[in-house]
């Protein structure tokens, strides 16, 4: 993480909300290979912060919400994201 400067954002989506004051969002990216040039589709998975969200008496967050997620300092072992806003409610809920 850089120290000044705007901090990394990604945008994903929801796939587990399990947990209190966390979430994981998964980004997904099209990219070619180095050597063969085929596109490839790759996904990366993120342990995101989320102040108010209180798994399973309050969830502010669902699975399938498109969310926005900023790098910050470390909140724990695994989290190093927190989200910064919801871009849109998923419609299976």
């Amino acid at each position: 993480m850089s120290t000044r400067g705007r901090p990394k954002t990604r945008v994903g989506i929801v796939t587990s909300n399990k947990m209190q004051k966390t979430v994981v969002v998964t980004v997904s990216r099209r990219a070619s290979h180095p050597k063969y040039g085929k596109i490839m589709s790759m996904r990366e998975k993120y342990k995101a912060h989320v102040e108010d969200h209180d798994y399973p008496a309050k969830i502010t967050i669902n699975e399938g919400d498109r969310v926005r997620i900023a790098e910050t300092r470390p909140a724990s072992k695994d989290k190093r994201w927190r989200v910064v806003e919801v871009l849109e409610k998923s419609k299976n809920v």
